[in-house]
């Protein structure tokens, strides 16, 4: 057996083989394909000498399918292909392309979209390295187990995302953060868990871990997931697949333009549990295409700002009585004026709102403004009915050189906090709650800003985290603010450009 580090090392090292002519950001595009092709065949040839030594000489092709779990076509595994002496990069996307046509349902374009004979983008140099360092690490089960090889396939989606900077809040949200959403919905056995911006599937992954890590039988979980992106997509269903999770589907494809499960009746599928870190602020999200739209109930989110959007379409997709919704968002949703505000307002009306979390500063790759969490309900606790949990989790963090973290006493904090509506009491686990009825929400004119419901005592130390989120909530009031001014005065014909506005 190899060990966690051992196996991290030699995973670590196998990337490092594209260092210099291929971009840090792009190993993910290369190394995961091969990590999963070079896990499918060792697991292959391991199926093998099974069947061999069980049925020796009276083994048969037919037989022998039945101890397979992929299928691979004759000169597809890896031991093979990788001799290739002349265009090994035309090579390996063949026998890619042949794997996915034999098993079609669970590999369809399962090794992405590389263009693995491109020597400009990979020189066969960098290739051949990446290959003799995946010959050196043994995948097959006898060595590895599936722990190890989900433990190691975290271990580099977190190195890509420190090696990729703002790029990696595309395919990696900071597992802290996962860990927080799914320990406040707290998904149970039985239960459909969907993502409608999955990246490379850390949240499914992670609801499987908390219920098996529970003592409840995860198996019976059945997961769900659309992605935009083709590298990321595909990503996620080997991350899948790696943790020894086959009761999945993962579908391609933009979910606000066109969301991909439906019942056949044409109306959204909906899930026990809705689970996203959606990329923020999104621009040219498919506005034009909502004005008739059943997911846009409290009206169109605006076109330059898809945020609503996501959180319309996922509140959409909860199941009646069990469904809940836990979403990362900018702090703007709490308080932008025009259709957010009147989106919110619906929401809120509606009783779907549960608990508005927020979360320390710079702990995104993608941007170091301050973010929260938002959890809605279908159906509430009576003592929750009319009122929404207000936390602030600001202070729980742990300063780092390129992002913040936040702990397992952190996370504990405000799942405690969420769930007993109160600041929770003993070492360590201090933050600042409040519950908020209907007609102190309304008072405020359903305004969200998270700091009109909590106030800390002046003798609370101003700390960074709080300082930060009180400078983007004032930044971002301030830039809705202009931008309807600037709106009303374009309406009423005066030319902005004089005044030194550019245009748009």
């Amino acid at each position: 057996m190899i060990t966690q580090t051992d196996l991290e090392s030699r995973l670590w090292a196998a990337a490092n083989a594209l260092r210099g002519p291929v971009d840090a950001a792009d190993y993910k595009t290369y190394v995961f394909p091969m990590l999963f092709w070079k896990w499918i065949s060792d697991t292959w040839d391991y199926e093998h000498r099974q069947a061999v030594e069980k049925y020796g000489e009276e083994l048969t092709d037919e037989v022998e399918a039945d101890f397979h779990r992929f299928d691979l076509p004759k000169n597809t595994r890896w031991s093979v292909v990788t001799k290739t002496r002349v265009n090994l990069g035309d090579a390996v996307a063949r026998a890619f392309q042949r794997i996915e046509q034999a098993n079609p349902r669970a590999l369809a374009r399962i090794f992405g979209d590389a263009s693995w004979g491109n020597e400009e983008r990979l020189p066969p140099s960098a290739l051949r390295g990446l290959v003799k360092a995946f010959d050196d690490i043994p995948l097959d089960p006898s060595t590895v187990s599936h722990d190890l090889l989900g433990a190691g396939y975290e271990y580099l989606l977190k190195k890509f995302a420190d090696v990729s900077g703002q790029k990696a809040g595309e395919f990696f949200t900071p597992r802290e953060v996962v860990n927080l959403l799914v320990a406040i919905l707290r998904p149970e056995p039985g239960e459909t868990i969907y993502d409608p911006a999955c990246g490379s599937g850390g949240m499914l992954v992670a609801t499987i871990n908390q219920v098996r890590e529970s003592g409840q039988d995860h198996r019976t979980l059945r997961l769900y997931g659309q992605e935009v992106n083709l590298t990321t997509s595909a990503i996620a269903k080997m991350n899948l697949f790696l943790h020894e999770i086959e009761d999945f589907e993962i579908k391609r494809g933009d979910t606000l333009r066109k969301p991909l499960f439906k019942k056949p009746s044409g109306a959204l599928t909906q899930f026990d549990v809705v689970i996203a870190n959606p990329p923020f602020s999104l621009e040219s999200w498919g506005a034009d295409q909502w004005a008739s739209d059943p997911r846009a109930v409290g009206g169109v989110p605006p076109a330059k700002n898809g945020d609503f959007a996501f959180v319309q379409h996922m509140v959409a997709s909860m199941r009646p009585g069990t469904g809940r919704v836990g979403v990362v968002m900018p702090h703007g949703v709490l308080f932008r004026s025009g259709a957010e505000a009147r989106i919110r307002q619906s929401l809120i009306e509606r009783d779907l709102l549960e608990a508005v979390v927020g979360l320390p500063p710079n702990l995104f790759y993608s941007t170091s403004i301050p973010a929260c969490i938002l959890v809605f309900r279908h159906q509430k606790p009576a003592d929750r009915k009319d009122k929404v949990v207000f936390i602030d989790g600001s202070e729980r963090f742990a300063k780092g050189k390129n992002q913040n973290t936040m702990s397992s006493d952190d996370i504990k904090a405000l799942t405690e906090a969420y769930r007993t509506g109160l600041a929770p009491d003993g070492p360590g686990l201090s933050a600042h709650v409040h519950v908020a009825d209907f007609d102190e929400i309304k008072a405020n004119g359903f305004d969200l800003n998270i700091g009109r419901y909590i106030t800390k005592t002046v003798d609370e130390a101003v700390d960074l985290g709080a300082t930060l989120i009180a400078y983007a909530d004032a930044r971002e009031q301030r830039i809705a603010a202009e931008a309807a001014m600037f709106e009303r005065l374009t309406a009423a014909g005066i030319d902005l450009t004089a005044f030194g506005v550019a245009d748009g």
